[in-house]
């Protein structure tokens, strides 16, 4: 039995390939197009283990996905295959076009037709897992409830619209062709292994260069954040016992805004690596010009999700911040890597 990973050298996709091999010895095919988000580092650990093969593919190329399937004959697909930084999209839509609506349409065409080869037991117990985000449904008010699975989608970004038109693909092959899909939509997710590009390690490898920490607009853009441990548990949830065709919001009532995110990184940073100068952390945060198209706030209601799983976060919004700053902190090389292979230079939200 196997299960295929799209996207598993990323940063949630490889910790779930992690987290899934300490669970089982259930083989994990990663199917990675290893762009610039996606790290071999990442599967650190795993170069030599038997449960996990690594296929460097873009999931666009139906042809290749075609043989990986036929090849391996996996119980399920998880697609976390993305481009996801809302400031690269802005700069540039094209790319997260060609993958987040392209590629799903590329690895949906290969999954039909190896699904419906299937017999019996086999077909009955395929699923399709699309990892999508909570971006898809725009922005909320400040007193507005949390975004559940029947919320409208308003996608205000390139990066959210591209992952709204891979999500109505998705459905729209459950619809059409009977495919047993499942979907989620994740809030913002923080912790080991996140490319530098995003909020929390970005401003970590400032801070620890003694860099401005830079924060869009007035810095209380509001945000829910989710542990990527526990969104790999909701996942697993998802793919176990999920109703195909349904979709699943996972979140964790983590919301903070980003002067309160960063106000946090600062202080952890305080306790445990303090600058040589004496200085706070915080006296690094600079607000600068905020970005086009900035949701002002995101909140997830996973009831669903607990009520029909039983999943709910283990982590506090305190509790994975620690842990993620110290999993900075002692890979050093890692971060700076990673960082070296990003032109990132702005905060934000996501």
């Amino acid at each position: 039995m196997s299960i295929l990973v799209t996207g598993g050298a990323g940063f949630i996709g490889s910790n779930f390939v992690l987290d899934w091999l300490a669970h089982g010895d259930e083989t994990v095919v990663n199917l990675d197009k290893l762009t610039y988000a996606g790290n071999r580092a990442n599967l650190g650990g795993l170069e030599h283990d038997p449960r996990h093969v690594l296929v460097v593919a873009d999931i666009a190329d139906t042809h290749r996905v075609t043989e990986v399937l036929h090849a391996h004959r996996p119980r399920a697909i998880v697609n976390f295959a993305a481009e996801t930084h809302v400031d690269r999209s802005i700069a540039g839509a094209g790319n997260f076009v060609r993958t987040n609506v392209g590629g799903a349409f590329g690895l949906l065409e290969a999954a039909r037709a190896f699904w419906s080869e299937l017999d019996g037991a086999e077909r009955d117990a395929f699923r399709f897992l699309h990892v999508s985000t909570d971006e898809v449904y725009g922005s909320l008010a400040p007193a507005d409830p949390g975004f559940t699975e029947a919320s409208p989608y308003q996608p205000n970004n390139p990066y959210a619209a591209s992952k709204a038109g891979g999500d109505h693909l998705v459905r729209a092959w459950a619809q059409t062709y009977g495919l047993p899909v499942l979907m989620t939509h994740c809030s913002n997710n923080f912790g080991p292994r996140q490319f530098p590009e995003k909020l929390i390690p970005l401003m970590i490898h400032h801070a620890l260069a003694g860099k401005p920490l830079p924060v869009y607009g007035d810095g209380l853009h509001a945000r829910d954040w989710l542990y990527v441990a526990d969104h790999c548990d909701g996942l697993r949830r998802v793919l176990e016992d999920g109703r195909p065709g349904q979709t699943y919001n996972l979140g964790a009532r983590n919301e903070r805004t980003t002067l309160e995110v960063v106000t946090a990184v600062c202080a952890l940073l305080d306790t445990l690596r303090p600058r040589a100068d004496g200085g706070a952390y915080r006296d690094l945060i600079a607000l600068v010009a905020d970005r086009p198209g900035h949701d002002r706030r995101y909140a997830i209601d996973a009831g669903k999700a607990r009520q029909e799983l039983g999943w709910q976060p283990a982590e506090t919004f305190a509790s994975g911040l620690e842990k993620t700053v110290r999993w900075y902190l002692d890979h050093p090389q890692w971060l700076l890597k990673a960082a070296s292979r990003s032109h990132a230079s702005e905060g934000g939200a996501r």
